[in-house]
This record gives C-alpha cells, structure tokens and sequence, in this order.
C-alpha cells in the first residue's frame, strides 16, 4: 500500500492539497457516508461481455478491502465503507454490470483470500509489486508515494529510507512499507513494528511505542490532518509507484481493465478523485501489470 504524479520527489504540501484542506474533504464525505455523488457510469456491453461467466453468474461480486486507510479506504460515521477505492469499485461494478458488495477485511489476508476464492477483487490501496503478481493480475489506476509522520514534539530530521537507521518505525502488516522497512533493517539497525490495521500502526506511534510511522504519502496526509496537532509530517514523499486493482487471473482483468479507461474517459474518475483531494494521483493511461519494481 502506498501519490505522485511523477518520479520526481516533492513535499507532502507540494503533492496534495494542504493537510487542512484534505481533512475537510474527507470530514465532509464521512458525515454523509461519500459526500458528493458520483454520476452513474454507463454499462458497456462490450466489457460486460468480457467478465468471466463464473463471474457474471454471480448475485454479487465480492470488492476486498481494509477499511483503516483513509481517504482511500474507510469506515464512515454511518457503517458505511466510502473513499477513492470505494467509488471506484461501484463504478466499476457500473460499466460491467455487476452488482458490487465491499467486504472490509485485514489488508495482509486480501491475496490469500482471493486465491481462496473468497473475494473476486482486492481493491484496498495495492503497490503493484512484481512479487504480487506472481499471484494476481493488476490493473495500475492511480500514482503514490511513500512517507512518514511522526509525534508534533518529534526531533527528528527524516529523509527516505536510510533516516531509519538506529530508530523505530511502525507499519501495517502486508504493505510496502513494511517490505521497504525490513529491507532497510538488513543494512542497519531498525526496530520494526508491524500492526494488522493502520489504525493500530498509528495508535503505536502516538503511544510511543514506535517513534515513526510510516504509510502512503496521501494517507500519511491524511492521518496527520486527522490527529489535531498530535502528529506531523517528517521529509519529503519518496519511491513513486503505481496502485493497482488485484484481479485473479481468471481472465477477468482485461474487463477491468476496459472499465478503467471508459471511467477516465467519461470523466467519473476524475470526479472520484477530486470528492476526496486525491487528484494529484491522477494517471491517464492505465496499464496492465506495470510493476516498477
């Protein structure tokens, strides 16, 4: 799991709107269980036609998510689970028909569950890692970054990775950040926690149980926004790389695929990013399995 448009590395207040201006979105949305309406997409029978028939075949198609990554994934006041991945999977439910249910479940249990047969798509802020997709198909939607935050009375001066050194740094099990954490702890010394939720990565930051956190650029953002001075952002955003839908490789993910570029084409993605102060993330040419790394 982990914005940025481009390779090049700037701030956090350079990347998204001002940490203020984010909550205020989010805090808007939240309250309304989505906030703004996004228009209903049109179906394609064309792609429709293209989703597996043990798919189509379906009452619901199961959406995967872990509800704790804010603005990208959560629970709202009213149960409901919203953000950008949210939107997006009822829109792509919308162009190929399909009826969408978002089951919120532990992030580091989403691919193992969908090679279970558990759920049909992980749509829960994925890195496209090539390692993933040994075990899934993606199709890359958006652009992130890395980052950390950490207590408002924090001393510490943090630049990319190696600013781990000699400290403690907590992450959300299964994400990138864990990965990049212990890759860092095999050249020096770094004391890694790894929580289930991102909510509880937070909580061991703010207890002083850890003394970074560490998460996507534009959650980072968000949970710094969120936390009424208690945290801050430390560095700039760092290691760019593409989200992406998890897709089982059962021939389904060229009708994703499709569904995407129709919703950047009709526009409804960027109305979805724009409700929730993503659209920095923005790309234009989604891909299939475009791993960087």
């Amino acid at each position: 799991m982990r914005l940025l448009p481009t390779r090049r590395v700037l701030t956090l207040g350079a990347t998204l709107l001002s940490a203020v201006s984010l909550l205020a979105i989010v805090n808007t949305a939240a309250a309304s269980g989505g906030g703004s309406k996004i228009p209903t997409a049109p179906k394609s029978k064309t792609l429709a036609a293209e989703v597996p028939k043990s798919v189509r075949d379906k009452s619901s198609v199961v959406v995967a998510m872990d509800a704790t990554y804010a603005p990208d994934e959560f629970v709202a006041a009213n149960g409901k689970i919203v953000g950008m991945d949210a939107d997006l999977a009822y829109a792509i439910g919308q162009v190929l028909g399909l009826k969408i249910t978002l089951q919120n479940v532990v992030f580091s249990t989403i691919l193992t569950g969908m090679g279970a047969g558990m759920y049909d798509l992980g749509l829960s802020s994925f890195t496209d890692e090539k390692i993933r997709e040994k075990v899934v198909d993606f199709v890359d939607y958006f652009s992130a970054g890395e980052a950390f935050y950490v207590p408002a009375n924090s001393k510490l001066k943090l630049n990319g990775l190696k600013s781990l050194c000699n400290h403690s740094v907590s992450v959300e099990l299964g994400t990138t950040e864990a990965t990049d954490a212990q890759s860092q702890a095999k050249k020096c010394g770094v004391s890694i926690g790894t929580y289930s939720t991102q909510s509880e990565a937070n909580l061991a930051v703010s207890s002083g149980r850890q003394q970074i956190g560490f998460a996507d650029s534009q959650v980072a953002g968000y949970i710094v926004a969120k936390s009424k001075h208690q945290f801050k952002l430390d560095g700039k955003a760092f290691e760019t790389a593409p989200y992406g839908i998890a897709v089982p490789k059962n021939g389904m993910a060229r009708a994703v695929l499709g569904a995407v570029k129709a919703l950047m084409a009709d526009g409804i993605y960027t109305k979805i990013l724009d409700k929730w102060g993503l659209e920095s993330g923005a790309i234009t040419k989604p891909v299939l399995n475009g791993a960087k790394r």
